[in-house]
């Protein structure tokens, strides 16, 4: 009946009816199809609401390859393991593993008290206990040729040819690598590595993006693609607060898709979302002071949290072309870039203090290992800049031709600012504004000499980051075609280095030798800026960006 009822709705709408109107709709429709909560206890008819500025594409897992999906597959599936706040791997479906002494098999042990979602693609509609045979689908599924899915290269490569992945009766999954690869179990954590039932995927086929089925914390209830995602809370689930009290605590979860921020930041400060995050200039002010504090007006309805995300920030140079006289082939004059411009201005004047400057390695603020006292990058120093540049045999930058930047619209005003300070110390660089689509082809190609870019950890380990600088791989991940024999070394080492101290270490030896070459000029470690209505408590301070959503609760007042 409530399907019926929103698709009618879906198909009378206006576009003059405004979003909060429909999903007003949704909230009340999706709640009377909710169950109270398993003790028997009074509905709490609590609806967390945030919005989404890009559409979700899938909701299946091995899809999750965007911010946006990635949030809603969170709510409806789990994985083997998980991370908590602090990014460490903490069990999940599995309750424990071992890991053999030589790194190539891994063996988990499942719980016994997860169930798939009731769906008409079980037999009797009910979901069924999930066991070790569905690890195996599940991971089989996502390297199926014959239906290519971005999250199939988290195994490509690394598994055994043979037998990579077997059970030992219905409670036990096993996993071998034909060569140990030390962040595997950090992989498994990624939304693509969920687990999900042979009888869905065969009963809706490719159609399983719009009728997903899991095992997490809330279940799927209707998509309107564009314009509302509706889930509701799983009753059945299987993981308990510290006091033992079954999780989630929401009823319900719904996301709506507006493409404009601004108009976004409007519904929420009318009420009708719980939650926004991000930042944008048209509204930057409203939300926060120049220091990157709440604005004072806004501090008895609303809280804002920030902290670090694992995305860096940073101008690429391609390097090592044969035939390429770009003065940014020389080590010097790309130091000098690096010390010429103040970081912690830009982030105060254009993002409110929200992010720190890239002053240590590659690898950013957030990260288990990283560690600015042992890598030690580039702080704002003109009269250092000017020396190097005098060193490269451009005095007061006399005699160096001009130098063109490609960037995207939405960082123009971030390069526009840099590139007046190197005015300081005699470069000349020409921005050239690109598409994003085009900026990145030509990335690829090799044919962006110098270049805006950014880089977001798949997984929470150093070496998704330096792994961008490896000269076997090619473009993506390394963009400026760095090559350095004792970088590959130290690289091929700490994937095989069983101790997370001397893994580290490695790790700031990589960094290093980044600062030194800067085939980069480092520019900030990002932040999240999440801003949440005083009704919500409990939401994650991850620095993977991850919205879970099990343990946050909405207060009725």
């Amino acid at each position: 009946m409530f399907h019926s009822f929103f698709c009618k709705f879906i198909g009378k709408r206006t576009r003059e009816t405004s979003i909060s109107s429909l999903m007003a709709v949704i909230c009340i429709a999706a709640l009377h199809s909710c169950h109270g909560d398993s003790s028997g206890s009074n509905e709490r008819r609590t609806s967390f609401r945030y919005n989404q500025h890009n559409p979700v594409t899938s909701l299946d897992p091995a899809f999750a390859r965007t911010q946006n999906n990635i949030w809603a597959v969170d709510c409806m599936f789990n994985a083997l393991v998980q991370l908590d706040d602090s990014l460490k791997v903490k069990p999940c479906l599995a309750s424990g593993w071992e890991i053999s002494p030589d790194g190539l098999t891994y063996r988990f042990r499942l719980r016994n008290d997860v169930f798939f979602h009731d769906d008409v693609s079980f037999p009797d509609g009910k979901g069924r206990r999930m066991i070790a045979s569905d690890v195996v689908y599940s991971f089989q599924r996502l390297l199926d040729d014959a239906w290519p899915k971005p999250g199939s290269w988290i195994f490509k490569g690394r598994i055994a040819a043979d037998s990579a992945f077997t059970t030992e009766g219905d409670s036990v999954f096993v996993m071998r690598l034909n060569k140990p690869f030390q962040p595997m179990l950090q992989i498994l954590t990624m939304q693509y590595a969920s687990i999900v039932p042979r009888e869905a995927c065969e009963y809706y086929g490719r159609d399983f993006r719009r009728h997903p089925v899991g095992t997490g914390p809330f279940r799927f209830k209707v998509w309107a693609e564009n314009q509302a995602l509706v889930m509701i809370r799983n009753d059945h689930y299987f993981e308990t607060d510290s006091n033992g009290a079954r999780l989630p605590y929401l009823d319900a979860v719904r996301v709506s898709f507006i493409t404009d921020r601004k108009t976004a930041f409007l519904e929420f400060r009318k009420g009708n979302l719980d939650y926004f995050f991000g930042l944008e200039s048209s509204y930057v002010n409203e939300l926060l002071t120049p220091d990157g504090e709440l604005q004072p007006a806004l501090d008895s309805d609303y809280y804002f949290v920030k902290n670090p995300y694992l995305n860096s920030e940073y101008l690429g140079i391609r390097i090592g072309n044969p035939g390429n006289a770009s003065p940014l082939q020389l080590k010097k004059v790309r130091q000098a870039l690096n010390y010429g411009f103040d970081r912690t201005l830009i982030l105060r004047t254009l993002r409110n203090s929200v992010g720190r400057a890239a002053t240590s390695g590659f690898a950013p603020r957030g990260l288990p290992s990283f560690n600015d006292k042992a890598v030690q990058g580039y702080s704002f120093d003109q009269s250092k800049a000017q020396k190097l540049l005098a060193e490269a045999g451009f005095p007061g930058g006399k005699g160096l031709p001009e130098i063109t930047l490609l960037c995207n619209a939405e960082y123009l005003d971030l390069c526009t600012m840099i590139v007046r300070q190197w005015e300081d110390i005699g470069v000349r660089v020409r921005i050239e504004p690109a598409e994003t689509a085009i900026l990145r082809e030509r990335m690829r190609n090799g044919q962006a000499p110098f270049f805006r870019a950014s880089w977001i950890a798949d997984y929470p380990d150093a070496e998704s980051f330096l792994t961008c600088f490896y000269s076997r791989n090619g473009a993506p991940p390394n963009y400026t075609g760095f090559n350095n024999p004792a970088f590959d070394r130290l690289y091929e080492s700490c994937l095989q280095e069983n101790d997370p101290d001397k893994r580290f270490n490695l790790y700031n030896q990589m960094d290093r030798i980044l600062v030194e070459e800067a085939p980069v000029i480092f520019l900030f470690y990002d932040e999240t800026a999440q801003f949440a209505s005083k009704k919500i408590a409990g939401l994650p301070h991850n620095a993977i960006n991850l919205l879970s959503l099990k343990k946050v609760r909405k207060q009725l007042f």
